[in-house]
């Protein structure tokens, strides 16, 4: 694939293709952050073209400062989160706001849901996606973003601006929830893998 900076000259060349090649690449994040923070999917199709129209005209703008993932998916999550903001639906969370720098309100030997696991199984897949979408929207992107799309806490706090320990907390309360809907299937063992715990 083309690194960020060859795409975004090519792009502001005006090269034949590269915009198109720029969306591609990024059409699957942008995607999960306007399905997952937005349940009607009519909406979150406007969203995603609304996001790339942004993209497109703002791009002159971007420095380098972050990957261009994370600035495209900034751009979503901003996009998305006026959407709610114009519709008067508040972000749903699992109710905690921990404050940066304090003791995790988890614990690492917890039992979590092995989320990639589950997903690489396509008769659990279904499952597990519809598990996922009865969490609220902000851990449910949260949840997809780290798990489905590998990124770092420190990616999703640029691109969501969160603090890392409320991402933290909410992708633990999240898998929580999960291994409740889940059951059995939820375990390390029925899963087959080690659990992400690490990753924190």
């Amino acid at each position: 694939m083309i690194e960020d900076r060859a795409m975004v000259q090519a792009v502001l060349a005006g090269v034949p293709g590269a915009f198109e090649q720029l969306v591609r690449a990024h059409q699957r994040l942008t995607w999960h952050i306007l399905a997952r923070m937005v349940r009607d999917p009519e909406d979150a199709r406007e969203l995603a073209q609304e996001t790339f129209l942004r993209v497109h005209a703002q791009l002159h703008q971007f420095r380098f400062e972050s990957a261009l993932k994370t600035w495209i998916g900034r751009v979503a999550y901003s996009i998305a989160l006026r959407h709610l903001e114009k519709k008067r639906l508040n972000l749903v969370s699992l109710d905690i706001e921990p404050v940066e720098g304090a003791a995790p309100a988890w614990e690492p030997a917890d039992p979590a849901v092995d989320v990639e696991a589950l997903w690489a199984d396509a008769q659990l897949r279904e499952r597990l996606y519809s598990a996922i979408e009865t969490l609220p929207e902000l851990p449910r992107t949260l949840l997809t973003l780290y798990h489905l799309d590998e990124l770092s806490i420190a990616e999703i706090a640029q691109i969501t601006g969160l603090a890392t320990g409320t991402i933290k907390s909410h992708l633990f309360r999240a898998r929580a929830r999960l291994r409740e809907q889940l059951g059995d299937l939820a375990s390390p063992a029925r899963a087959g893998q080690t659990t992400n715990a690490a990753r924190f």
